[in-house]
């Protein structure tokens, strides 16, 4: 099962580079144990696919105690992290293993018109395929899951 999360292009630069090891989330995907790659949408003004990742693991902690373990490949500023977790008392840190970059960003639009950019993340069908530095689109599930 893949899965497609919306990144701003800022933390999706930091990934790329190498500096954020960990995609902090406030919610998970239910079915975390079914996923084997997870698709990064770089938000606007991006507004394209840019590459997948798989994860070796996904931590579950408080998130002070995700920063004081984490934050050394965080790839965010300690203000901006207890912003994003801002009255919670748990948090999510996927851990970014074996990126792939996509020579050229993928418009989802062009294979679904109708294309909404899932606020968090989404479950994407078995027919994302990649193929070397190619990506077919050609359905997504409907289901969103927030």
């Amino acid at each position: 099962m893949k899965v497609l999360l919306s990144i701003k292009p800022q933390y999706v630069d930091q990934i790329i580079k190498g500096n954020k090891k960990y995609e902090f989330r406030k919610k998970i995907f239910k079915r975390k144990e079914e996923v084997e790659e997870v698709y990064i949408y770089s938000t606007s003004p991006v507004k394209k696919i840019v590459g997948y990742f798989k994860f070796n693991r996904i931590i579950e902690d408080h998130p002070e105690r995700l920063w004081e373990e984490y934050k050394e490949h965080s790839g965010i500023a300690e203000f901006e992290f207890f912003e994003y977790f801002k009255e919670k008392d748990l948090g999510f840190a996927i851990e970014i293993n074996q990126l792939k970059v996509f020579d050229t960003p993928i418009d989802p639009r062009m294979f679904m018109p109708n294309f909404v950019a899932p606020q968090s993340f989404r479950y994407l069908g078995d027919e994302l395929e990649t193929e070397s530095e190619q990506i077919t689109l050609t359905s997504f599930n409907k289901t969103n899951n927030l």
